[in-house]
């Protein structure tokens, strides 16, 4: 069962990007009505036509959260997985608090300094635990 908290980790930390998303794009829709250049009855259909009303920091805030739902994705996938194959272990715990750490300090980093080499950098570790604990899976799958 334990296997399943860094899960809500997770979860935990893309609903504080949730939540300063929504943040974001009040303050973008405020300035966008602020606008002498806007039409009257102009109405924004998409999200990137109010991208231009963001200041950079909250277009990182989009960028962050549309990250959260990709490589997460399988995090959620694996860590199902290894609860209902019954292979939760001290490694996989250890490997699934590993990715959500650096899953999050992505985001604070994402969402503050925004270096592309050290966000990388950051973003291969935490991928390298979840690689881990599919590679630890695949080898379960093989041997048993």
């Amino acid at each position: 069962m334990e296997i399943l908290y860094p899960m809500f980790g997770m979860i935990f930390v893309t609903a504080i990007v949730m939540m300063l998303l929504y943040i974001s794009r009040i303050q973008a829709l405020s300035n966008r009505s602020k606008n002498p250049n806007r039409l009257p009855n102009e109405v924004a259909r998409h999200s990137d036509e109010i991208r231009k009303y963001m200041t950079p920091r909250n277009r990182f805030i989009t960028e962050n959260y549309n990250h959260l739902f990709e490589q997460p994705t399988l995090f959620y996938a694996v860590v199902i997985y290894i609860f209902l194959m019954g292979n939760s272990d001290l490694t996989h715990l250890v490997l699934a608090w590993g990715y959500v750490l650096f899953r999050a300090i992505h985001s604070v980093y994402q969402l503050t300094h925004n270096k592309v080499k050290w966000r990388a950098t950051i973003f291969g570790i935490g991928g390298a635990f979840l690689l881990i604990m599919i590679a630890r899976e695949a080898i379960s799958l093989l041997t048993s």
